[in-house]
């Protein structure tokens, strides 16, 4: 004989695995410590600030900056 089934408990269970599923993945992707996110950022500043100092002038006798074109 079958086992029966009801049809609503069924689907509630498969909604909240489905969000567990979910939430283990959000966890993954978007959780990091404070310590991770500040370590992350001042290792994106000192980056920018290596690139910045390597930049090389725009032209000749020129500060930097883009000519414009008038």
């Amino acid at each position: 004989m079958a086992e029966i089934v009801n049809l609503r408990q069924a689907r509630k269970r498969k909604a909240r695995a489905a969000d567990q599923e979910a939430a283990a993945e959000n966890r993954a992707r978007f959780g990091r410590t404070g310590a991770q996110k500040v370590r992350d950022q001042a290792e994106r500043g000192r980056l920018d600030r290596t690139v910045d100092g390597a930049r090389l002038p725009s032209g000749p006798g020129s500060d930097d900056e883009t000519p414009r074109s008038d």
